[in-house]
């Protein structure tokens, strides 16, 4: 991999991220650099042990919406960053941690549900600069938990898709289509904005054969105060497919859609 990311070029960082297992905790190696899912917006999902690895970091690197979130939580420096620095704010982290400072990076929910790309970059960061310091991951509260606690639809009984992420979705609206309408399986999808929104899914998975009156939940904003739950049939959410931009979609870019199949 290298520090620019190109996914059209390859490897996916989410591909690198999952190549092999952790390795095991040995008390005596390099204290690790933790990826740790902050949860859905509301610090009462944040685990302790999510919480700890933020507080006891002496350098904290994560996109600017996570790490305000997690801010008040930690006197360690405060690396923030877009999609269009990411890669220098990741270089920097790199270099602290292989020069001896314990190191958090943050993400969102929970990595292994949607993360796996910024897993991903940080592990090949933190590898480059010092190929003895582990990732770990620590496990966070997923909006797709709480959706799927809204919705009323257990995982064991659900195919899950994010799209999430960078790169190409084609494989993934295949696993759309496939669970909707030969599996009958319910579905809780991550959108992408604002290409993927919750409409346009609508009416993809109508194209594919999926029965219109399949009841279609967007959960939005759980755990906020605005949290709110819209309920349509397939066909009707169908009906705000269309467009690119935040214009386009009455939703905001914090939804899961959750489709649920008959009992």
């Amino acid at each position: 991999m290298s520090g620019e990311y190109d996914l059209d070029a390859g490897p996916d960082p989410a591909t690198f991220a999952a190549g092999a297992a952790e390795p095991d905790i040995d008390e005596a190696a390099d204290d690790p650099v933790y990826a740790v899912g902050v949860g859905p917006g509301n610090q009462e999902y944040l685990t302790p042990r999510g919480e700890r690895a933020i507080r006891e970091a002496d350098v904290v690197v994560g996109f600017t919406t996570v790490v305000e979130f997690v801010a008040d939580l930690t006197d360690a420096d405060l690396l923030t960053c877009g999609y269009k620095d990411e890669a220098e704010a990741l270089e920097e982290f790199g270099e602290r941690v292989a020069a001896g400072e314990s190191g958090t990076a943050v993400a969102m929910g929970d990595p292994n549900h949607s993360g796996y790309q910024f897993v991903g970059k940080v592990q090949d960061t933190v590898e480059r600069h010092d190929s003895t310091i582990p990732v770990r991951v620590v496990p966070g509260i997923s909006s797709i938990q709480l959706a799927a606690s809204r919705a009323r639809t257990p995982m064991e009984d659900t195919e899950f898709v994010t799209l999430h992420k960078s790169g190409d979705l084609e494989s993934d609206m295949d696993r759309l289509a496939a669970a909707a309408t030969t599996d009958e399986r319910h579905l809780l999808v991550l959108p992408r904005p604002y290409d993927r929104m919750p409409g346009d899914l609508a009416a993809f998975l109508l194209e594919e054969g999926a029965d219109p009156d399949l009841e279609a939940l967007v959960c939005e904003k759980l755990t906020h105060d605005a949290e709110e739950i819209h309920r349509f049939t397939l066909e009707e959410l169908a009906d705000h497919a269309g467009g690119d931009g935040t214009e386009d979609t009455p939703f905001s870019d914090l939804v899961v859609l959750a489709v649920r199949q008959p009992v």
